[in-house]
């Protein structure tokens, strides 16, 4: 912000606490001005900012605007909505601490596009989640359906928000905005039945006549001219039809109660016996189907009134004057409760449900009137002037605390400031049993006829020495002339204002008299505007005024539990003319929203206050000591620096972290030094700039030499090199043609050449294990080298092979030599047994039954596999094990040792091509003990029987067999076993007594 300060007498200062001048209000006005017509509209008061409408689009709200504000610290930018923004989400964030922001003004300042463009701001700078995007379309949804029911034209704005809107936009731990809540304050209600000249009423009647179907019209008993209706103006205005098409979404009850509000304006009254009655029921028919309630009910609410005394009702006729009064306080009481139904369905919508985090930040948006002075101000001018008074002790109250807060955290003496504490005046209005509401309230629900007369002498009487209030009774003569005998004056803290209490009466009653119908409405809205328990309630009901007065304290409660962040707004003519600025509009409003009592609090101590770290990076260029850089505490060089600059003790302080400078004239001859200096820093800039490029040039220069004499050696080198690749590509030429000669000068090059080339070429295709046969073909003059060079190659990896075998590993490699011998390109299924590993066994200890280990006593047994049996007669398959010891081989049902086969009784064993695991042991007729051969089936066959063939050292006598196997039984009886290939493997025996066996090929011989 500093920045600016050298264009002050152009722009303005972009804060007014640095107006050296600050109590002038010409000075302020004239800051603004300059700073208007330099479309910059924003200007701070410390920490409040001053809008000023332009009434013009400005390139200024983009999202790299967005983007230039978004995290930066409040001061080191120019004035914005986005840094308001942006500082009070980022103290949520940091302090964790729920903000507001204020935004007030007159109506077409731009309170509504000040709201808005925070809340786009949040939207495109918050982080996303999935629910940003609906709350924003919700919020968005929401805007034109407010506006329809709560906005209306007026001589200052087309679209002029009539009531007072606080929301608080909520955000999740992670910073995104998940839901909001609306609070709507003082709906200009009387604007139902009353419009000054050249307004019109709320927009949502215009675009129901103008924009409804004939059809729904017929239903609601409408026509489509608004001159029909006593409540609209007679002259149409602008269209709002792009608005009703927005609205007509509405549900039907809803606007029935729109429609019956028009025929309560027209409903006609004439007069018997001094007692008004209805002329004409035509009206209270359609009432009475559009509201849902008795005709006749109906009409005695609207020419009667009740009275409660002691516990019993009084039923009063009213005068043609009092009933055209309760007609029109039942038709302001219908559509304001309508409204704040329809800001409570508004709620739910935005209602965050996420129930898995019940904890989030806040940031609240208050945008309501500023301070308001007609020529006429009635009961709702007199509220909205009472909030001002509220919201400005607030501001007051919250900018000395926060000032002292800092004062003492930085450790600088408070100093008491002087200022105008309006607490006086909001006693004044809400003081109990002596305020003017309290006296209101009395004075409205007192039995008798109560008359705004009788409200304005009660006044007088009870507050009439106020030094703050006056009436035409109690005014000198020089008053008098500008005030008239219903009106009675407040001195607020803005200026004089004249209130007019006609209406007041019925306009604050009108929950007691005559509203006991609504309750018994059948319209689903209605029952909900209107609690049936009101009925039975037997408290005295609370006036208008009073509810204002509660509603208003609940506001402050809010705003006091939150930090707040203020935005003032204004206008700058009436005419919503770009360029134009009305100074004596202007002075009207700085005084009104109170401005000069903002800038004279906010000055009171010291003009500008900033983080030492800042200041000395801004100004380290004015002294030599902390120019270029400081080493030491930030306080030292601080105070080295204002010790050089010559400040005087009076006009600064330091604190703990900052500096505090009392005068602006003192910021200004600083920061005016600071352009001096700009300009001297710019010339040794320059200085030292020229010299290095004078300087780069020479060495350019020197260097040019240089790079000459060193190109030349280059190019010698590379001469030399040309020479020799020509001689070489000329030698291996020659070489070449002398290829198939004996070694002379002529080929020697090129033999060596070739050699070398042979034997580089074999040193990287080097065979990598003993498998791989390949070798590179050698030249002619190398076959005998070569093929010795294969085998010392070969013998080596052999070698070296050999030397890394593992015993165990030797051992498998043996077994499967045996096997390889057996079985390749023979049996059918040993491709598929190559790559298994054979084991040393198959049954493990827990397998073999202990009396057969018993059985077999000290006999080592080398290796045990499951068989399967087949019997010598009839083939029947029976599991066995088949256990190899040193001796023999032991053939094993469960614990019984069934057979024994000594090695030296095998004659030899047979099996099949084929992939069946069947195999037969033959053993010798001669001896005694056999019964003649086994037919065994394993399947592991390759390994079994080269575990057999070792163990007997019968590694000669395995047969092979294709087509059949005879084997012999007992008495020399012989059995044939058929081999047939097939699809799969099946053992049974044939019709010819032979045992059939039928076994897939695997691999084709």
């Amino acid at each position: 912000m500093e920045s600016a300060l050298t264009a002050r007498d152009r722009v303005g200062v972009q804060d007014f606490v640095l107006l050296e001048n600050y109590t002038s209000e010409a000075a302020f006005i004239e800051n603004l001005r300059k700073r208007f017509k330099e479309n910059l509209i924003y200007t701070y008061i410390g920490s409040v900012l001053v809008s000023v409408n332009p009434y013009k689009d400005l390139e200024i709200y983009n999202k790299n605007h967005m983007e230039r504000y978004r995290g930066v610290n409040f001061y080191e930018v120019s004035p914005h909505i986005y840094a308001v923004g942006d500082n009070s989400y980022r103290s949520m964030r940091t302090e964790r601490k729920d903000q507001c922001i204020l935004i007030s003004g007159e109506s077409g300042a731009g309170k509504t596009e000040a709201s808005k463009k925070i809340l786009q701001y949040y939207a495109v700078t918050c982080p996303a989640s999935e629910q940003v995007q609906t709350v924003k379309d919700r919020l968005l949804q929401s805007n034109p359906v407010l506006e329809a029911f709560g906005n209306a034209k007026t001589l200052r704005n087309d679209n002029s928000s009539r009531f007072g809107k606080y929301m608080d936009i909520q955000f999740d731990f992670k910073g995104a905005p998940v839901g909001g809540h609306i609070i709507n304050y003082l709906l200009e209600k009387s604007r139902v039945v009353h419009q000054n000249h050249g307004e019109r009423n709320f927009h949502i009647f215009y675009q129901l006549i103008e924009g409804g179907e004939e059809d729904l019209l017929r239903r609601l008993g409408l026509e489509r001219n608004p001159q029909q209706y006593q409540y609209l103006v007679k002259v149409r205005t602008c269209s709002t039809l792009k608005g009703w098409l927005r609205v007509c979404v509405c549900v039907c009850e809803l606007l029935n109660i729109i429609a019956s509000v028009l025929h309560l304006g027209n409903v006609q009254y004439g007069e018997e016996d001094g007692s008004a009655c209805i002329t004409s029921d035509t009206q209270i028919k359609y009432l009475a189907r559009l509201l849902g309630v008795n005709g006749t009910v109906l009409t005695e609410a609207l020419t009667h009134k009740k009275i409660i005394a002691k516990g019993e009702e009084l039923m009063s006729p009213l005068n043609l004057e009092q009933a055209s009064s309760a007609r029109d306080a039942l038709s302001k009481a219908v559509y304001g409760r309508t409204f704040t139904w329809l800001v409570n369905k508004i709620n739910t919508s935005l209602t965050y449900t996420d129930d898995s985090s019940k904890h989030y930040s806040v940031i609240g948006l208050l945008d309501i009137y500023g301070f308001e002075v007609f020529q006429h101000n009635s009961f709702e001018q007199f509220c909205i002037n009472y909030c001002n008074e509220k919201l400005q002790q607030l501001f007051i109250e919250l900018t000395l605390k926060s000032e002292q807060e800092e004062y003492e955290a930085e450790g600088i003496t408070w100093e008491p400031v002087q200022y105008f504490n309006n607490k006086i005046i909001c006693d004044l209005v809400e003081e109990k049993f002596k305020g003017i509401i309290s006296i209101l309230d009395e004075e409205c629900l007192r039995p008798g006829d109560a008359s705004d007369l009788t409200f304005l002498e009660k006044l007088a009487d009870t507050v009439g020495g106020h030094p703050h209030f006056v009436t035409h009774k109690l005014a000198d003569a020089k008053t008098r002339k500008v005030m008239g005998r219903e009106e009675f004056r407040l001195l607020h803290y803005a200026g004089e204002v004249n209130y007019n209490v006609n209406g007041v009466c019925v306009c604050v009653c009108v929950c007691v008299f005559n509203l006991i119908v609504m309750c018994m409405s059948e319209n689903k809205i209605l029952n909900q505007c209107f609690d049936r328990e009101e009925l039975s309630d037997k408290k005295r009901p609370e006036t208008a005024a009073a509810q204002f007065k509660a509603s208003l304290a609940k506001l402050m409660e809010i705003l006091m539990s939150k930090e707040p962040s203020y935005v003032r707004c204004m206008k700058p003519n009436d005419s919503k003319q770009a360029g134009r600025f009305d100074e004596v509009l202007i002075r009207h409003q700085v005084k009104y929203l109170g401005l000069m009592e903002n800038l004279r609090v906010r000055r009171a101590g010291f003009a500008y206050r900033r983080r030492y770290e800042v200041f000395l990076q801004r100004y380290k260029s004015l002294c030599p000591d902390t120019w270029p850089n400081w080493q030491g505490k930030l306080s030292d060089g601080v105070a080295t620096l204002v010790k050089h600059l010559g400040y005087k003790p009076e006009e600064y302080k330091l604190g703990r972290s900052k500096i505090f400078i009392r005068f602006p004239k003192t910021l200004f001859g600083t920061e005016e030094a600071l352009e001096t200096r700009k300009h001297s820093l710019a010339t040794k800039l320059q200085a030292g700039w020229r010299g290095y490029s004078q300087k780069s040039k020479y060495q350019k220069l020197r260097t040019s030499a240089v790079q000459a004499w060193w190109r030349g050696i280059l190019a010698r080198r590379r001469a030399r090199r040309r020479r020799q690749a020509a001689d070489t590509i000329r030698r291996f030429i020659k070489g070449f043609i002398h290829r198939h000669e004996d070694r002379c000068p002529e080929n020697e090059y090129f033999l060596d050449y070739v050699r070398y080339s042979f034997l580089m070429k074999l040193h990287r295709n080097l065979p990598k294990n003993v498998l791989d046969k390949s070798w590179p073909t050698p030249p002619a003059a190398l076959t005998e080298a070569s093929e010795h060079l294969r085998q010392l190659c070969m013998q080596n990896m052999v070698w070296s092979y050999c030397k890394k075998i593992s015993p165990e590993w030797k051992h498998q490699m043996e077994q499967k030599m045996i096997a390889s011998e057996l079985f390749k390109d023979k049996k059918d299924n040993y491709p598929q047994s190559v790559p298994k590993l054979f084991v040393s066994t198959r049954l493990n200890g827990e397998d073999i039954n202990p009396k057969v280990v018993q059985a077999l006593g000290s006999e080592k047994m080398k290796y045990a596999v499951p068989v399967t049996k087949y019997d010598r007669k009839g083939y029947k398959a029976r599991p066995r094990q088949l256990l190899l010891t040193s001796s023999g081989a032991v053939i094993v049902e469960e614990a019984k040792l069934k057979q024994r086969i000594d090695y030296g009784a095998l004659k030899g064993i047979s099996v099949s091509s084929l992939s069946d695991g069947l195999f037969v042991l033959h053993v010798l007729s001669e001896d005694n003990k056999q019964k003649g051969d086994v037919v065994l089936q394993s399947d592991h066959v390759i390994e079994t029987l080269t575990k057999i063939a070792i163990c007997s050292d019968k590694i000669n006598n395995i047969n092979i067999n294709q087509g059949s196997i005879t084997y012999t039984v007992g008495q020399g009886k012989e059995c044939v076993i058929d081999f047939t290939p097939g699809s799969e493997l099946l053992v049974a025996k044939a019709k010819n007594g032979h045992l059939s066996v039928t076994a897939p090929r695997l691999n084709s011989r």
